[in-house]
């Protein structure tokens, strides 16, 4: 099905930077409140926030079937869950309407001032409400890098890592929105050469350079989602830091897994990307290294997408400090593939169920999308632009990570996904 709204010939009356990454071309969806102080849920194009309940209830919407307050809601969970029919069908009306040559909003002052706001006067919510968070380990660079560090070269992947997309079920209550500070955790932790743990503020926090994908409802308690149907039921994909304090991670993930040393935040961007919208971006997946077994096997190698991801360090004081630049095409198991998984024992899936990817490492040292591997573990400190150095972050530190595709035709991004780092609150006695 040709997807008209990604048009790379359209071109819209608001005025769009050719840097931008919310071109007319992309029409992404989150929940923001207005100057109004109303919360609603709305689109981006260029630096203009678009809000839809009004753009809905002035009619802009007639002869889509959607309920009155769909998009006067804090989350867009309902609109999630409509699928994606619904979903094409209201990108479409969106490019249409503020297509430079359609005179119907454009030249309709009143209802301008009503729909349109600048996007700096606006405050961008958690566009979902998160039911459930799971996040992946399908970086094959993440993961062997990781397990050489731990478990020596010739141990590096654990011996299902070829065959499944692993992954573990996170805290979905402390899932952030872009911009919200992240206090530094408290946990126990095992000094070098100690028998017994102390406990403190983390002295390794990291981050984790993700992206997510959003699911609707795919399937009914004990009824597999087949890999053929998995990505008819992905929304769209957020850029995601998936905070880890190392320290406190390393004495308590045997026998189960990360707990403490993961679940204190997650930080996701504001504005969610639609699969629609990423079509054109659409690339091979790495090739796997055994044949996965029939449920996961893909009928088409073009599973992934050419998306370029880049983490900076801004110090306290305003120096900007690029950590890596990786790329989405680089996970060895794709977005229908966990899906896949994750359902084949009978779990259902919710619309608003966020999918971490795991950290996407590249080949090459400064593809390293975590600090654990860009310092080796802590052992090769990074030197930044005012002579410090780090091996994880410090107190003040707000990390900065990006995302966005690129053609010689459109380019289609997701913003930035920010956290800044606070000391840790001081404990009662």
């Amino acid at each position: 099905m040709k997807i008209t709204a990604n048009d790379p010939t359209r071109k819209s009356w608001l005025a769009i930077s050719e840097s931008c990454d919310f071109p007319i071309q992309n029409i992404p969806f989150g929940v923001f409140i207005t100057r109004d102080d109303i919360i609603t849920i709305g689109t981006r194009i260029g630096e203009y926030a678009i809000d839809l309940g009004a753009f809905h209830q002035l009619g802009y919407f007639n002869g889509i079937p959607l309920t009155d307050d769909i998009f006067m809601q804090d989350s867009l969970n309902d609109f999630i869950a409509d699928g994606r029919k619904t979903w094409r069908l209201v990108r479409k009306r969106i490019a249409e309407v503020f297509d430079i040559e359609n005179p119907t909003l454009r030249d309709n002052i009143k209802h301008k001032e009503i729909i349109i706001f600048d996007v700096n006067e606006v405050e961008m919510l958690l566009p979902v409400d998160v039911g459930d968070y799971t996040d992946f380990y399908s970086s094959k660079e993440h993961a062997t890098n990781v397990g050489e560090m731990f478990r020596g070269k010739d141990n590096a992947l654990m011996p299902n890592w070829l065959h499944m997309p692993v992954g573990y079920h996170g805290r979905s209550s402390s899932v952030v929105v872009s911009g919200t500070n992240i206090r530094r955790p408290y946990g126990q932790t095992i000094p070098s050469g100690a028998s017994a743990p102390v406990f403190g503020p983390s002295k390794s926090l990291d981050m984790e350079v993700e992206m997510a994908f959003i699911t609707t409802s795919a399937n009914d308690l004990g009824k597999p989602l087949s890999i053929n149907e998995a990505e008819e039921h992905i929304f769209g994909m957020v850029l995601l830091n998936d905070w880890s304090a190392r320290d406190i991670q390393k004495w308590e993930y045997v026998p189960l897994g990360p707990f403490l040393g993961k679940n204190f935040a997650t930080s996701i961007s504001p504005w969610i990307v639609t699969l629609d919208a990423l079509e054109p971006f659409r690339c091979e997946s790495p090739k796997q290294d055994f044949e996965p077994l029939p449920y996961l096997k893909q009928q088409q190698t073009n599973n992934s997408f050419d998306i370029k991801l880049k983490a900076t360090l801004q110090t306290e004081n305003g120096d900007l400090n690029i950590l890596c630049n990786s790329n989405f095409k680089y996970l060895y198991w794709t977005m229908p593939q966990q899906l896949a998984h994750h359902t084949i024992n009978g779990c259902n899936v919710r619309a608003g169920d966020l999918m971490g990817s795991g950290t996407i490492s590249g080949p090459t040292k400064d593809s390293y999308a975590s600090m654990l591997e860009l310092s080796w573990g802590g052992n090769e400190p990074i030197t930044l632009k005012d002579g410090t150095t780090r091996t994880f972050f410090n107190d003040g530190d707000n990390v900065i990570i990006r995302g966005y595709c690129e053609n010689n035709k459109v380019r289609i991004g997701f913003g930035k996904c920010t956290g800044k780092i606070l000391p840790p609150i001081e404990l009662k006695k």
